[in-house]
């Protein structure tokens, strides 16, 4: 008998061995994200600039994770830069946080940046969500004045 079928034999069992390996599916990561879910940018009404004009204008943020989030500096800002930065804060599974423009007192639901002046745009802007180390999280831009607001 031949030494040299069993050398390939062995060689071909490898090779599929490793190539069965590479054909596996990667371990799956957590399901879910932090994510922006809503921008309600065109608040009811005329724009006066009440405290209840400006809360009327909002960008929602959700976890759909199957674990609660730290957002302590966390960031959400427009293109112009106006920046919403969250103190001590935790997004709990499957929750999801409003961010009003105005005044008013911070629920687990509802934070307010504090704000007299609008921050969203009537007709276009880009809401990003950034870690408090910078990295981009999530964008979502709008086009149009004939909505208020926008899913994203």
């Amino acid at each position: 008998m031949s030494r040299t079928p069993i050398r390939l034999t062995a060689a071909a069992s490898v090779g599929a061995a490793v190539l069965g390996l590479a054909l596996l599916p990667a371990p799956a990561e957590a399901a879910g994200s932090v994510h922006l879910y809503k921008i309600y940018y065109d608040s009811p009404g005329k724009d006066t600039r009440s405290n209840g004009s400006l809360n009327g204008e909002y960008v929602q943020i959700r976890n759909t994770t199957s674990a609660s989030v730290s957002l302590k500096g966390w960031t959400v800002t427009d293109s112009s830069r106006h920046s919403y930065t969250f103190g001590s804060y935790t997004l709990g599974k499957g929750k999801t946080v409003t961010v009003r423009t105005g005044k008013g007192s911070n629920t687990s639901a509802t934070r307010y940046q504090g704000r007299a002046a609008y921050v969203w745009n009537n007709d276009k802007d880009t809401a990003t969500l950034k870690k408090s180390s910078g990295a981009k999280v999530d964008s979502c831009a709008y086009n149009s004045s004939r909505v208020d607001y926008k899913k994203c």
